[in-house]
This record gives structure tokens, sequence and C-alpha cells, in this order.
């Protein structure tokens, strides 16, 4: 395999000390190719001439007249295309800040350094670049309109695929999240994320988590008789909530399916407030009343929050992934996960984190002692017919790799 090239490096920090050192550490590491500005005045002069253009740029926060996150939204304004590492003595929650607000200006963040730097972490950001990729540019999310969802449904071209979840300390499979798909006689796979919105805005959500509902059980039960065991959860939204004869409907489906109510679990995600919360809380009650279980997904982010476990009587939490991926290695991850998974204990919640991309994270919720795990590191989303071969892969894999003790 052909080595990749050397990155063109821009490095701008206002401290000539740091200038000097900068250069030497990257000479050091084999980086050739490398021009240093003591302004983001200067740097932006510089990119003015032809061919000045670095595939990353170091570059400090801290500087007079113009400070680094005013210079990103200049790369903003050139349509900068490279990478960035950010360098500060700024504290971490302030570097975490400023890598979001770059990453959401669509620029790449490869980390970040703490002053001073040492060459043995800048090294390890410099690993992390690659060239840009040669591939064609990535076209855009097709929109699709109500009258296409509505037909969607109709025409029974919504799938059900499952992702597994585990249990953290046995590493036993313990159920399934339903996530629908839209396979497109045209477009081939449509996700969620494309149509989800649009079937809320048009009224339409009710009669496709109907249809994912019922499809879910059917499935569940056909594992049922097969001699697998499995807790399903289907995604309810909000608007699922307007109607007093959801719970009646769910409970109804789920007697006909000839499954144990304990065995659903509707994972309910706000998207929007409510307006009249009655409604909501009284088929929620009444759902627990008849022992399907309610999860509050998505916690900690958007309205699903402490007045949503305040009110509602749910069961089940689901830690946010953006608050699992990478938690063991950043501090205020940590924490957030930490008052999470804390929270859903005192309150004698299951907590289940989503997310789980890496050996890392399954170590780490290993440790922290959570309840039950899912993310693409154990299973990603795949058709019913997969899911017992999977089984079987996963508990060879669970012998193999995770016979540890935490």
């Amino acid at each position: 395999m052909a080595e990749k090239p050397a990155p063109r490096i821009l490095v701008l920090d206002d401290e000539p000390f740091m200038l000097k050192l900068l250069s030497h550490m990257l000479a050091k590491l084999g980086f050739a190719q490398v021009t240093i500005c003591g302004s983001a005045h200067a740097a932006l002069e510089w990119f003015d001439s032809p061919g000045n253009y670095p595939d990353l740029i170091l570059l400090d926060l801290n500087m007079p007249e113009m400070d680094g996150i005013e210079f990103v939204r200049h790369l903003v304004d050139l349509h900068y295309k490279g990478c960035l590492i950010l360098i500060s003595g700024e504290g971490e929650r302030m570097l975490q800040a400023v890598v979001k607000l770059v990453q959401a200006h669509k620029i790449s963040v490869l980390g970040h350094l703490h002053k001073p730097v040492t060459p043995e972490k800048l090294a390890t950001l410099l690993d992390k670049w690659s060239p840009p990729s040669q591939s064609k540019p990535q076209i855009a999310s097709k929109p699709y309109s109500a009258d296409e969802v509505r037909a969607a449904i109709a025409n029974g071209e919504l799938v059900n695929y499952y992702q597994p979840k585990v249990a953290v300390a046995t590493g036993c499979v313990v159920g399934v999240e339903t996530l629908v798909r839209w396979h497109h006689p045209h477009d081939g796979v449509v996700f969620p994320g494309q149509f989800i919105a649009v079937a809320e805005a048009h009224g339409l959500i009710d009669d496709l988590t109907r249809v994912v509902l019922t499809g879910a059980l059917a499935q569940t039960r056909v594992w049922q008789d097969a001699g697998l065991t499995l807790r399903v959860a289907i995604n309810v939204s909000m608007g699922n909530l307007d109607s007093l004869d959801f719970a009646d409907f769910v409970a109804g489906q789920v007697a006909m399916a000839g499954i144990p109510p304990h065995m659903v679990v509707l994972e309910v995600t706000e998207s929007q407030l409510m307006e009249d919360p009655r409604v909501p809380l009284e088929i929620m009650t009444r759902l627990r009343m008849k022992r399907i279980r309610l999860s509050i997904d998505d916690f900690g982010t958007g309205h699903s929050s402490l007045a949503q476990l305040r009110d509602m009587p749910f069961d089940e939490l689901k830690i946010d992934q953006s608050f699992v991926l990478g938690a063991w290695n950043n501090k205020t991850l940590r924490a957030m996960f930490d008052a999470s998974l804390g929270l859903a204990k005192q309150l004698k919640m299951e907590a289940v984190a989503e997310g789980v991309e890496d050996q890392d994270d399954w170590d780490f919720l290993r440790k922290t002692e959570c309840d039950i795990a899912q993310g693409f590191f154990i299973g990603k989303p795949m058709h019913a017919a997969s899911l017992p071969d999977w089984i079987n892969s996963w508990q060879i894999r669970l012998q193999k790799e995770f016979v540890t003790t935490p």
C-alpha cells in the first residue's frame, strides 16, 4: 500500500516562540511543506496568492486583532475544505465549544491541543489526517412530498430493520430496536431522516407508526415461536400520543400478537413541545398500567429532559449517543453520562446507552455498570432474517474477545 502524501501545513500563532517550537516539531516529524504566519491578517493575505492552499491549519485561538474564531469565519467565506488542529490555553469545555462551532461550519477538526504542546500529542493528531477523497461529492438528500410518503405507507414500502441491544454485564442479547426504512422503488433504501419529519408535519405519523408497530409485533411473535425471546422497542413520537385510542390500539395489537406486554417498549422521542400535556400523560399512564414499557429517548437533547422524567411514567432512560461516544476520554461527556446514569439508577429506571462505536466505548460502559448497550460496535440495524445468525456470531465473538471482568 502506497504511503499517503504529506499535507501542506499552515501554522498560525501570534507568539514567535510558539511558531518556532511548532515548526521545529513538524520538521522533526518529517513535515517539510510548512508555512508560518504570525497573525490572522497575514494568513488571509497569504491565502490571496495563487496556489497557497493548505491541507491542514494549526490554529491558535487566542490572538489579538483577529482571534481564531473570527479567522474560521473567513475560512468559511473562502470555502476552505482542509482540516484544522486547534491550539489554545483555554479550558477543555471552551475548546470543545469551538470544535462544535467549526464542525457546524462544515470544516473538519482533527482535534485540539492544550499549550504547551508536546510532540507526542501533535504527532497523534497529525496521524489522523488523510488526503481528501477523490470520489464524487455526495448528492444532497432528496426531499419527499407528503403524497409520496402517504403512498409508501399504503403500498407497503416501509420495511422494519432491527438493531440488537445487549446486557452490558453479561453481553447477552436482550432485545432489539425497530428502525424503519423506506424501500423506494427507484431511490433504493431511504432513511427515516428523509421522511419521518414529513409524516409528522402532514398528519401521517399515526399511520406510519401503526404500520411499524404491527410489523414489529408480528416479527417478535415469529422469533418467540422459534424460541428466541426478545424485548422489542418501537419508536413513537408525541404526534402518536394525540389520539386517546392509541393506548387501546397498542394493547390490542400486543394481545393479538400473543406477546407479553412487558416485552414491548415504546421509545418516546419528543421532537416538539406539548401544547397540552393532558392527553399524552393519560395515554402513557394507561400504557404503563397495561404493563407496556416506556422509554425516554435521546435523553438530554431537544425536549427530552428532566421535566418529562418528572411528569411521565417512564421506566427506561436512553442516554443519547452524543453523551456516550468517546465519553471514556472526555471529561465533559463523562460528567453528563455519569449524571444521566446516576439519575436512572436513583429513579430505579433501566439505563440504555446508544451509540457504542468501538472497544473503548464498550469497556467504558462495563466499568460504569450501565444496564444495556446498542451501537455499531455491537451490531448494525439488520433484516429480521439476519438476526439469528448475527446472535450466533455475537456469542462466538463475546467468548473470544470480551470475556473480561470490568
